[in-house]
């Protein structure tokens, strides 16, 4: 008997939006730039939370690269959606959202994000046009519980690049939501900030890079959008690795396509991080930026993998499990315990 899905819709089922499309570019018709809460209570200063932000939004140039992000997405024809935060009365005396969370707690003491405030207000040099989506505002940290499905579905999107405010807070939550939905993310490193320098590093350097398919920076996302033509896309020898947390793995030595009984590969010889050759598999490559090519594993796991020989096929085929038909029980000794309507 199977059951793996028992009763539910296939549909509703785990999923990859884009599956069907090529792995290592960004479809312009199909990728959407979301900018979260880039106003001035996190990015001015006099905003209400600057004292927290202000140190990761200026070691990394946040602003700036913001600018340079939307604009560049914008000259390339990607939609910008823009995500903020708006607390009224209601939400306070009437929902008791100060009692939510602590960062709910802490946005209540410190007065931010009031409707209508400058503090609420787009930072001047990141506001949106008269023809872009501004969602509703999100109450917490996961803009996905606002109307941003439904933008998504009505654009087409399978690829969502995600920047802005803040790192451990808004933008990991929304990455965590988008991707459990389906969507291939992106996280924009050096258009990010975060209330505290600690913050950004766990989110960016640890974080993000599990949670995602790629931590790029500005300009290597563009890059890699630029990147149209097939002989753009196509790994070649010399190219430089690295993993979903922008680590450099190394410099691919050669490119194996795939035999009868093997997958397709980029050998990437010993040196002084890895002690054996390293066999990647081409699967694994999700974005190539000029002579830069992202993998969507982290460079501190990468010795972990089984990547210490060529991927032979039957090897690979076998790490995809059983199939669902041939499933009793989804847990060995017990299937889940199900509540029937």
């Amino acid at each position: 008997m199977n059951l793996m899905n028992n009763g539910r819709d296939e549909a509703n089922a785990a999923t990859y939006l884009p599956k069907d499309e090529a792995g290592v570019a960004f479809p312009l018709q199909k990728t959407a730039l979301l900018v979260i809460d880039p106003v001035n209570d996190f990015l001015s200063e006099g905003g209400a939370g600057w004292e927290m932000t202000k140190s990761s939004v200026q070691m990394k140039n946040v602003v700036g690269n913001l600018k340079l992000l939307i604009e560049g997405a914008r000259q390339r024809g990607i939609p910008v959606l823009f995500g903020p935060m708006a607390y009224t009365e209601e939400d306070y005396a009437n929902h008791q959202l100060q009692r939510r969370s602590g960062i709910n707690r802490i946005m209540f003491e410190k007065k931010m994000f009031l409707a209508g405030s400058w503090g609420a207000d787009f930072h001047p040099d990141l506001q949106p046009l008269a023809d872009e989506i501004v969602l509703l505002p999100h109450k917490s940290c996961d803009v996905f519980t606002t109307d941003l499905p439904d933008h998504l579905g009505r654009l087409g999107t399978t690829h969502l690049v995600i920047a802005g405010m803040t790192a451990n807070l808004c933008c990991e939550s929304t990455g965590r939501h988008a991707v459990e939905a389906g969507y291939d993310v992106t996280y924009i490193g050096d258009a990010i900030g975060a209330e505290s320098i600690p913050a950004y590093e766990v989110s960016v350097m640890v974080n993000f890079p599990l949670l995602s398919n790629a931590v790029m920076n500005v300009d290597e996302f563009l890059a890699a959008v630029d990147a149209s033509q097939p002989s753009d896309l196509a790994v070649q020898a010399g190219d430089r690795i690295f993993g979903s947390d922008h680590m450099d793995v190394g410099t691919v030595e050669r490119l194996v396509l795939a035999t009868e009984d093997t997958e397709a590969y980029l050998l990437v010889p010993r040196g002084l991080i890895f002690k054996t050759d390293t066999y990647i598999p081409l699967e694994a490559v999700v974005r190539r930026a000029g002579t830069d090519v992202f993998i969507n594993v982290p460079k501190i796991v990468v010795s972990a993998m089984p990547w210490d020989k060529p991927p032979v096929r039957a090897e690979r085929q076998a790490m995809q499990g059983p199939r669902s038909s041939d499933v009793d029980r989804l847990y060995g000794s017990r299937s889940p315990s199900l509540h029937e309507r």
